[in-house]
């Protein structure tokens, strides 16, 4: 039996070029069938359009890739090792398009925080706007120091501070309270009662660890000192290095925390602590969000912004003028 080309093949092939993606489809299509015309349905062309696609590829290389007989193909000397390199080329060309495109289609939206609001109430609450929203990614950035956000990566902050460290156009979310709260079984202790801020005396507190003072609002001192009790000494000392560390200490009974509003609601209304005493002073801090003006006009970004002012709006309205729930006497 004998194969022969049947093609009248250029020489010459320029230097240096490389065919295009649709000539090495072609090829590729009918090297792996090994027939130009179930190629053509294969790519929804025809066998014509094939064979013609084959024939210019082969002129620009110099060579004959197929040998052609009658209702049979067969690759030549120099089509069998293109065949391979053409189907990595093109395996490799698909999985990094479809990476391009499923990058683009997700919507990635970041946001900035403190640990302690992102833990103890953004997080657990998350969940309500990507069910909402299933093709934006949520990327939180928990972190203590107030972000740039025209400087940085986030799109949105929510800031807590008092209102003239918020940045131009935030808009407040929360207020906020400050009291002690405990685990109901500590409460509950006959031996230690927790009748009076004074009781403290006999608990230990729960501090954040800030031996440069750089964030006196969280101190008890602060609290204590607008109790009246400037010189109370605790029964014993526990301290963490974060806000989001310290109430899930005080859900276990390892001592008494102080509680702010809103991070501590949810475990109030779970039952899982209670606030012993009435807050004594109104704190000047205040949840604010901010949304950078490079991401303002994402609907994405618009659509985070109004969830956040709805959630916060929903939550705030029982709380507004009541005081938190109170251990049982």
């Amino acid at each position: 039996m004998t194969w022969m080309s049947n093609r009248n093949v250029k020489s010459g092939p320029a230097s240096g070029r490389l065919p295009s993606l649709d000539l090495l489809k072609g090829f590729e299509s009918a090297a792996r069938l090994l027939s130009f015309t179930r190629a053509g349905e294969e790519l929804h062309l025809t066998q014509s359009a094939v064979s013609r696609q084959i024939k210019e590829l082969e002129d620009q290389l110099g060579v004959a890739l197929f040998y052609r007989r009658h209702r049979s193909l067969a690759l030549t000397a120099a089509g069998q090792p293109l065949y391979p390199a053409a189907a990595q080329v093109l395996a490799t060309m698909r999985a990094a398009t479809d990476r391009v495109r499923a990058a683009s289609a997700q919507k990635v939206l970041t946001v900035t925080t403190t640990p302690g609001f992102a833990s103890l109430w953004l997080i657990p609450r998350i969940a309500g706007f990507t069910r909402e929203h299933p093709g934006v990614e949520v990327r939180i950035i928990a972190e203590v120091r107030i972000q740039e956000l025209e400087r940085g990566d986030a799109d949105v902050a929510v800031r807590y501070c008092p209102q003239a460290m918020a940045g131009p156009g935030a808009a407040r979310l929360f207020g906020e309270q400050v009291f002690p709260v405990c685990s109901p079984a500590l409460a509950a202790d006959a031996k230690r009662p927790l009748r009076v801020p004074a009781d403290l005396r006999n608990h230990v507190l729960l501090h954040v660890d800030d031996p440069d003072g750089r964030w006196p609002w969280q101190a008890w001192r602060v609290w204590l000192e607008a109790a009246g009790l400037p010189d109370l000494r605790p029964a014993g000392n526990l301290r963490f290095s974060g806000y989001d560390q310290i109430i899930p200490a005080a859900i276990s009974g390892h001592g008494v925390a102080l509680g702010r509003t809103p991070l501590v609601d949810a475990a109030i209304a779970a039952g899982q602590l209670v606030a012993p005493f009435r807050p004594i002073a109104p704190s000047d801090r205040a949840y604010w969000i901010v949304v950078s003006r490079r991401a303002a006009d994402r609907a994405e970004v618009a659509d985070f912004a109004a969830w956040l002012k709805q959630v916060a709006a929903v939550e705030s309205a029982p709380r507004a003028g009541r005081a938190p729930r109170r251990a049982a006497r």
